[in-house]
């Protein structure tokens, strides 16, 4: 199992918002939903687009600026077309005032 990777400081991310950020060569979008972070694919299975910087997050789904699809970002699952496919989901943790992600 992977170790846990620096993705970016909690200040980064503000509750309500995500950030795109790179971990070990993958593009990832980071959540923060009231003070809890999730990390997903930033890429939409759909078109490619970035989950993290063009979509838009309203509690825990963020709609995908460029088409519409939807996802959870807690489990990275689909919830609304037109992606077919899941995004890959990550585990994340806080230690002091940074985010790791385990890849």
């Amino acid at each position: 199992m992977a170790d846990f990777v620096v993705a970016a400081k909690i200040s980064e991310v503000t509750p309500g918002h995500m950030k795109t950020v790179l971990v070990n060569g993958k593009q990832i979008a980071l959540a923060n939903i009231d003070g809890e972070f999730f990390a997903m694919g930033d890429s939409c299975t759909h078109a490619g687009c970035s989950l993290g910087g063009e979509g838009v997050l309203d509690g825990n789904v963020v709609t995908c600026g460029c088409h519409g699809g939807q996802f959870d970002v807690t489990t990275g699952k689909l919830v609304r077309p037109p992606p077919a496919e899941d995004e890959p989901s990550y585990e994340v943790k806080t230690e002091g005032d940074t985010i790791l992600v385990r890849i």
